[in-house]
């Protein structure tokens, strides 16, 4: 490589790191930042070369008291859960290395800042946490379904000799038939825990998910007639059949939709639309890096208030009137069989937005 070239080449490698990357000289001001960086501080690069970084980020203090250590030390220090930035009218939590930045002869020539965003990673940190309440409100679940099963046999029997015994025309009729009806549902109940609880065996195969998504919202047309709900798609074509088990994942937008549909009462818009993302990525141990795919299920409904939205998936918890709290539950349960994770964003008075996200894998 041609000597003259090296700077042009040394940036270039600087702007295709993943992270954040701003270079200060020993005056503290701005040299080098990497489009990452520039996205995370919501400045421009072009303006900020040359300004001080303790103006740039002059409300940033925990970043600026990192800085100014590792400058007055000449020591590496990294800070990798208390850094917040306050840019762009959103809160990102960072995690932050300050180093020397030293010439071959030891000669200190300024500082590399690194940050790191760490949005996705706590997402992913609370979909862990998630996952392992499920698992163990499911382990107990799953002992109490049992338990109830066999004297629930025994009620459902005991009740249909009793209506075989029973005239036509006598009144306690009505009343085994309440009975037989009530035992059905609880019935109904325990197999919704049977299943949150029980391991499944996925049955994977190339599942094209606009095809199950237009089979809902046709069956939801169909179950809404005479109501003013608009179904609105914006489906990205590009997307291929990822691998996948199509009944478990029916089962998952069809209670997605549906809840949609109850939100927005007898007027009101249902939206799905479904994209690539590249913020958020998947790697299981002996496989490669897979990108994950977005569909979301939108509504301009009541919205929900922050303290049901932290209780949405706990098993039991319900806003609705006949509901048992588990479909939502059941839901995470898929979603974590797929290895990817679910997210809620909701305001009151403005609508609620599922989120899911599937690995992208063929």
């Amino acid at each position: 490589m041609n000597p003259e070239n090296l700077p042009e080449f040394y940036a270039n490698v600087i702007d295709s790191v993943g992270d954040g990357v701003i270079v200060l000289n020993c005056a503290g001001e701005v040299t080098l930042m990497n489009p990452v960086a520039e996205e995370l501080a919501g400045v421009s690069r072009r303006i900020s070369r040359g300004q001080k970084f303790s103006v740039l980020f002059k409300e940033e203090t925990g970043l600026l008291e990192l800085a100014e250590m590792s400058s007055s030390s000449g020591m590496s220090i990294s800070d990798h859960e208390n850094i917040v930035l306050k840019k762009n009218g959103r809160l990102t939590p960072l995690s932050v290395t300050v180093s020397p930045l030293l010439l071959a002869d030891g000669v200190p020539a300024g500082t590399i800042i690194l940050l790191r965003d760490l949005t996705n990673i706590r997402d992913l940190e609370e979909a862990v946490r998630k996952a392992d309440r499920l698992s163990a409100l499911g382990t107990l679940a799953a002992g109490l379904a049992h338990e109830i099963k066999n004297p629930l046999g025994g009620i459902r029997g005991a009740a249909q000799l009793l209506e075989m015994e029973l005239a036509e025309d006598d009144e306690l009729r009505d009343c085994t038939r309440v009975v037989l009806k009530e035992v059905q549902r609880v019935n109904r109940i325990v197999e919704e825990l049977l299943d949150l609880s029980s391991p499944r065996r996925l049955n994977l195969v190339g599942v094209n998910l606009h095809k199950i998504l237009a089979h809902i919202v046709f069956l939801q047309q169909q179950a809404t007639e005479g109501k003013s709900i608009t179904f609105q798609r914006h489906l990205d074509p590009s997307i291929p059949p990822i691998l996948a088990d199509e009944s478990r994942l029916t089962q998952l937008f069809l209670n997605l939709i549906k809840n949609a549909v109850e939100a927005v009462g007898d007027n009101g818009v249902v939206e799905i639309t479904s994209r690539i993302v590249s913020e958020y990525s998947m790697t299981q141990k002996g496989e490669g890096r897979s990108r994950m795919v977005a569909i979301e299920v939108i509504d301009d409904g009541a919205g929900m208030p922050q303290d049901e939205i932290e209780n949405l998936f706990t098993p039991f918890y319900t806003t609705k009137e006949r509901g048992t709290g588990l479909g939502l539950a059941i839901c995470q349960k898929i979603v974590a069989e797929h290895r990817g994770m679910i997210r809620v964003d909701s305001k009151v008075g403005r609508g609620t937005v599922f989120t899911i996200m599937l690995p992208l894998v063929q």
